[in-house]
């Protein structure tokens, strides 16, 4: 049984010309210590997917789906509590733009604490004891000081290995990594990716890395997931996806590659319609 099991997930949002479709019909599935890339350019559904899985999308938000399972237990049928209780304990998720998204009110240490603080039965010495420990962890130079420091205090880099210690702090079982390496510069990029899967394997904990970057995803996956306009265009393991790529948006992709280019551009967005014989 795997991890997480998402079939037929649809979100959409009203609009002044109607409802639009954010996701649609999407499935997707997740094992256990598993590392899954969702990729897809801008817009494509693969933020809005996973937000709708961890239960933050507002409430606008339309999200159906003929299942939505964690480890068994169904997700659309949790309280609000159950739901909060879950997320952060045994799913959690590192969000776009480290430095947005973390409090500017609060210092650093604060902030990884209220998670312990949310769920565990840690005392405060033994939360703090932790939280430097998730600093070092992470790679931060003077942990102890850096406790103390707020958000516009560090770089974009280590305000990334913040938002990464704070999402495993409670040693999730399914960590959910949203664009982790955008606004970083390539050297800081390989250290934050290099550190997920450190933690990842550590852990044995399930990974899904959500990128438009075909090359994260050929270092990093062992399974890919395509998505456009909405949709799954292809389910593959890494290797076929990169040698046999089924679907056009797919082959489009790897051929807008920097290694791959020829000039010319995307084939039209009609082309990338799936069909039954390219559809994941």
């Amino acid at each position: 049984m795997p991890l997480l099991e998402v079939r037929n997930l649809t979100v959409s949002f009203p609009t002044a010309a109607g409802r639009f479709d954010a996701v649609q019909g999407l499935d997707v599935s997740v094992d256990a210590g598993e590392v899954l890339a969702i990729v897809g350019e801008s817009g494509s559904g693969k933020s809005v997917a996973m937000l709708a899985v961890m239960g933050l999308l507002p409430a606008i938000a339309g999200v159906t789906a003929d299942a939505m399972r964690f480890d068994g237990r169904d997700l659309l049928r949790l309280t609000a509590r159950e739901r909060r209780n879950l997320s952060g304990r045994e799913i959690a998720m590192i969000f776009q733009e480290p430095v947005a998204s973390l409090n500017p009110c609060f210092t650093v240490g604060f902030q990884i604490e209220e998670t312990l603080r949310e769920h565990t039965g840690l005392s405060a010495a033994d939360r703090r004891h932790r939280a430097i420990e998730l600093l070092t962890q992470v790679g931060i130079p003077q942990p102890e000081e850096r406790l103390a420091s707020f958000p516009h205090q560090m770089s974009g880099g280590q305000c990334q290995r913040v938002m990464i210690a704070i999402a495993t702090a409670c040693t999730p079982r399914l960590l959910i990594a949203d664009e982790p390496t955008t606004a970083l510069d390539v050297t800081v990029q390989k250290q934050v990716l290099d550190l997920l899967l450190r933690l990842q394997a550590e852990n044995g904990m399930a990974l899904v890395l959500i990128t438009h970057d075909m090359g994260v995803v050929a270092e990093t996956a062992d399974r890919v997931v395509v998505q456009y306009n909405g949709r799954k265009m292809e389910d593959s393991d890494v290797l076929t996806l990169f040698e046999n790529p089924r679907s056009p948006y797919t082959r489009a992709l790897l051929s807008a590659l920097p290694e791959n280019a020829k000039g010319g551009r995307l084939s039209t967005v009609s082309s990338f319609v799936p069909s039954a014989e390219t559809a994941g």
